[in-house]
């Protein structure tokens, strides 16, 4: 069943009697409201027409911590708790006072709160799977809706340049781009010599402990991508692509350590915000076959922080998170 919508009936019923009295509001001298100008925007889900200028933005996902930074016209979005600690002051104000739509997964979307919230744009920005928890429908019943969702975890950036489009942002993107490229080639300057010939591996933070396997990231994955953008070279890649995310990474068994990791000159693993290990890296630190890898016998392995950055901005904290561990492979 459709979702009523009282707000919009009232708009309907507004209409029909505009509509009747249209020739005598013409005599009176009185002039219709111009409807709002509207464009049309390739999305996920085929091409939609969306507002020129949208005034009134829900967004969910991904799209959340983009559309904080680009400063849209946001009435409503999900949560997004995995972003707050790379969240600048600003912005994380800007998030806490923000009305909650959506939990973490598609699944926890309240459609009444959002047509509460009188959106003229919806933007989705969940991995396409989880499309199938969402009732499209019934949010095309509110406010016109663009999925804009992510594919493999590098996309980020193509991601949020669609994102930041649709809610008409993209000049605040563009400033956004320009910073952080500019810091990445810095970076990547600075670094050259002493990364010049190192083959890179990664330590992932979604390991399973439970099944005994750690999780290998390889280029263009969540705790590789942005390195790359800072010099890195990862070896290798995965053996066999499923998809998403399973294109840059994969999950040996611990006891496959040394098979992974021991053509490695140099470890990088993802820490948490504050620098330790979640369980699933730690089980792989706490390993001897770790200990026995010759990149960790040789002092070559460095925690990241941030490696889940999606945004431009966030991913900034990530490259001074990079500066900061690489420091003393420079001065060797």
């Amino acid at each position: 069943m459709r979702f009523a919508l009282p707000w919009r009936t009232a708009g309907v019923v507004a209409l029909a009697l505009a509509l009747a009295t249209g020739c005598g509001s013409a005599e009176s001298g009185e002039q219709p409201a111009e409807a709002a100008a509207t464009r049309t925007f390739a999305a996920d889900n085929g091409e939609v027409t969306i507002p020129a200028d949208p005034k009134r933005v829900v967004a969910t996902g991904y799209a959340v911590p983009v559309l904080i930074e680009a400063d849209a016209a946001l009435v409503g979005i999900s949560t997004w708790k995995r972003g707050l600690s790379m969240m600048a002051e600003e912005d994380l104000a800007t998030y806490e006072g923000l009305e909650k739509v959506a939990g973490e997964s598609a699944a926890e979307t309240n459609y009444e709160a959002i047509a509460k919230v009188k959106p003229d744009l919806i933007i989705i920005g969940v991995p396409k799977p989880a499309l199938a928890d969402l009732d499209l429908d019934r949010l095309k019943s509110i406010a016109p809706v663009a999925v804009i969702g992510p594919t493999t975890p590098s996309a980020w950036r193509e991601l949020a340049q669609r994102q930041t489009d649709a809610a008409g942002r993209s000049a605040n993107h563009g400033a956004a781009k320009t910073a952080y490229e500019k810091k990445a080639a810095e970076l990547k300057a600075k670094y050259q010599d002493a990364l010049a010939g190192l083959k890179f591996g990664h330590v992932g933070a979604y390991g399973d402990i439970a099944d005994g396997v750690f999780q290998r990231e390889f280029a263009g994955s969540w705790g590789t991508n942005i390195a790359v953008d800072a010099g890195l070279t990862y070896y290798g890649e995965v053996k066999e692509k499923t998809g998403g995310a399973g294109d840059v990474s994969e999950y040996p068994s611990i006891e496959e350590l040394p098979k992974s990791l021991g053509e490695a000159d140099a470890i990088t693993y993802s820490v948490e915000a504050d620098g330790t290990p979640n369980e699933a890296v730690k089980y792989v630190l706490d390993s001897e076959l770790w200990k026995g890898l010759p990149a960790v016998k040789a002092g070559k392995v460095f925690p990241i922080r941030y490696t889940e950055a999606a945004t431009y901005e966030s991913a900034m904290k990530t490259l001074d998170a990079i500066d900061q561990v690489l420091a003393p492979l420079a001065a060797s």
